[in-house]
């Protein structure tokens, strides 16, 4: 049911900025939104897409700290993918320079939610961690954030994503049936937390191995079941989309590009998202 439609722009209002769309990143959300299947409910016909990067083409009065030709990405609750994008000003960062805008396009939403997500914790050097879904779009940037302050990472994923997992410093273990004893060879001095973007397993697993429910923090089930934790993105936070962005320019944080496709072909975006087992995002490009 998703389709290619023409709309009128709006100019931007007060304090909002218009954006040429140059690249859009799909998220989980976005499939299962288009699904029908996640707890958000929008009424139909509905704007897919959240996360998008560009650049400004016009401004709204009230906007002073940015100006038009500025790259910039951002998220916003719908409408992304399009080839203009209007938003606040306040959901969008500058694009660092040395940052392609197909990768920007990534960042807004996945690391946002890795970052609310990892803060959540209260996490120091030398802790033991768990990833689930550790290549993926907010599990990858997690694992590397994580890394990058000094906590030991283990992150589960198939076979074909460990050697990256290992170059991006975090050890890696296959998931599915065995888990449990993998896990507890790989940390004999337990785990501090489990962050799980892949679902029930991975609850299930940290929660054998005495893991205390409010270790675990899940954005992929219902937390409610386990009485664990269930903290993603809070609102939309410029300064961290701006650290964020520093730390994919400096080389901390990679977030591969799993998938390209056109704006116009945005249907066969989805359909590649709805097979899973990526490593980090399918991107939608301007035509």
């Amino acid at each position: 049911m998703l389709r290619i439609d023409e709309l009128d722009i709006a100019p931007p209002g007060p304090g909002e900025v218009r954006v040429r769309f140059a690249a859009g990143g799909l998220n989980p959300v976005d499939w299962k939104i288009r699904s029908g299947r996640s707890r958000i409910q929008l009424p139909l016909p509905v704007a897919v897409g959240r996360e998008f990067s560009g650049r400004i083409e016009a401004v709204g009065s009230g906007v002073d700290d940015l100006a038009v030709g500025d790259a910039v990405f951002g998220s916003i609750p719908q409408g992304a993918f399009a080839d203009l994008v209007v938003a606040p000003a306040s959901v969008v960062a500058r694009v660092p320079e040395g940052v392609p805008l197909d990768v920007a396009a990534g960042i807004a939403l996945a690391g946002q939610t890795a970052w609310d997500a990892l803060e959540s914790q209260g996490l120091h050097r030398g802790d033991v961690i768990v990833v689930s879904a550790a290549a993926g779009g907010v599990g990858g940037v997690l694992s590397q954030l994580a890394v990058a302050r000094g906590v030991h990472v283990i992150g589960t994923a198939g076979a074909g994503n460990h050697a990256w997992l290992r170059s991006r410093g975090v050890e890696p273990v296959l998931y599915g049936e065995g888990l449990r004893e993998r896990l507890a060879a790989a940390a004999p001095d337990g785990i501090t937390a489990v962050f799980d973007q892949s679902g029930t397993e991975t609850i299930e697993t940290a929660l054998a191995l005495g893991v205390p429910p409010e270790r675990v923090n899940t954005i992929a089930a219902d937390a409610t079941l386990y009485g664990v934790r269930n903290v993603g993105r809070g609102a939309v936070h410029p300064p961290t989309l701006d650290a964020l962005a520093a730390l994919v320019a400096d080389g901390t944080i990679e977030l591969p590009v799993a998938a390209r496709y056109p704006l116009s072909e945005v249907r066969a975006a989805f359909e590649r998202l709805e097979t899973g087992h990526l490593r980090g995002k399918v991107v939608v490009v301007a035509d």
